[in-house]
């Protein structure tokens, strides 16, 4: 993931990265990271699925769960197996058990003494997580918090607000470039995506800026589309 740190690099980009890292890296099925706005106010930045993208705002919407307790306090919350938290969390237990996982370990993105959100890697079976996963997956949350604030800078608190909302603003873009691509194309969110992310690599062109031409009309949703079966990631 460091690989997409250089000078130009796309905060919304490295965020998703980090998500699909985590899933093919550690022992679990999803992951999906929680950002604060300016306010405190958590709000999703990136998911490895549309499962989990789903359950991460079913957390939000009901403000109960792992993410949220872990963001609060700013400590890691693993949970082994769901079923046995149904009364610490009984809608998010519910709703996460219906989706077919099992266990969670939330873990807080943390820089300089700042808790900047929390990120929730999901499995589909209980069971904790080991040392070396609990401790790569927070190495990389770090890569990624690095990403968002300016090192040098990231004991402004004012800084990291305004850093964190300009990546929340770039993710809600991106969201609605990914709702006009799957809406045109037929296609479901994690693939409108990954058209979304193939054209502005190979016509490099930031994520977000992409999004916001799809957005605006400025540019077809067919042409991005027409590019990925060119490339050979849609049939």
């Amino acid at each position: 993931m460091s690989n997409e740190l250089v000078d130009d690099y796309d905060v919304v980009d490295v965020l998703k990265q980090l998500t699909d890292h985590c899933a093919r890296l550690l022992d679990v099925a999803s992951a999906g990271l929680l950002l604060a706005d300016g306010r405190g106010v958590l709000h999703l930045a990136a998911s490895s699925s549309d499962r989990v993208h789903q359950l991460e705002v079913f957390q939000l919407q009901r403000d109960e769960g792992p993410c949220l307790d872990c963001f609060r306090d700013g400590h890691q919350v693993l949970v082994p197996d769901l079923a046995d938290e149904e009364q610490r969390w009984p809608q998010f237990s519910r709703a996460a058990q219906e989706v077919g996982y099992r266990s969670v370990h939330a873990l807080p993105m943390v820089l300089t003494g700042h808790v900047l959100g929390a990120m929730g890697l999901f499995g589909d079976m209980p069971g904790t997580l080991e040392d070396d996963d609990l401790a790569l997956a927070q190495a990389l949350l770090h890569v990624a918090s690095v990403a968002i604030v300016n090192e040098r800078s990231a004991t402004d608190r004012a800084t990291v607000n305004s850093q964190l909302q300009r990546a929340l603003s770039s993710r809600i873009v991106v969201e609605q470039a990914k709702g006009v691509i799957a809406h045109s194309a037929d296609l479901d969110m994690d693939h409108a995506f990954a058209v979304l992310r193939r054209y502005a690599r190979d016509h490099g062109i930031k994520l977000s800026v992409l999004a916001s031409q799809v957005v605006d009309r400025e540019l077809r949703s067919e042409v991005l589309v027409q590019h990925a079966r060119a490339v050979a990631i849609l049939h």
